[in-house]
């Protein structure tokens, strides 16, 4: 992989092609991501290797997108932090006060909007 490449981890990914956290695979491998699924209940999504935690994506990923509950989200987010990323992509249905204000203080740059339609996807057309 050249450093030129983009790369994206989504947390929550699926293989439910229904789910957004499996339209957001798609839609970031059409853009020319690296993409690194994030589920501890997959081995596979989307034909990519899928990874049980952040911690254990093999680089620090420009972007982080979450597709989880925020109950969930809260536990993840010392480990996002951990690992690093450039920006938080929080989905609509993932934010919380909660998530928001953990997120601030674990210094995570937070991006409150749906990664799939700011990357030019329609998540519609998936």
């Amino acid at each position: 992989m050249n450093s030129a490449t983009k790369t994206i981890a989504i947390i929550g990914a699926s293989n439910d092609r229904v789910k957004f956290g499996n339209k957001a695979v798609r839609a970031f491998q059409q853009q020319g991501f690296q993409v690194f699924p994030v589920n501890p209940k997959e081995t596979e999504i989307e034909g990519l290797p899928a990874f049980k935690s952040i911690g254990d994506v093999p680089v620090r990923p420009q972007r982080v997108s979450v597709y989880l509950p925020p109950p969930v989200l809260l536990k993840v987010l010392p480990d996002i932090a951990r690992r690093g990323c450039d920006e938080l992509w929080l989905n609509p249905g993932t934010e919380s006060d909660e998530v928001l204000a953990e997120a601030a203080r674990l210094g995570l740059n937070v991006v409150q909007a749906c990664s799939i339609v700011a990357v030019g996807v329609s998540p519609g057309s998936l």
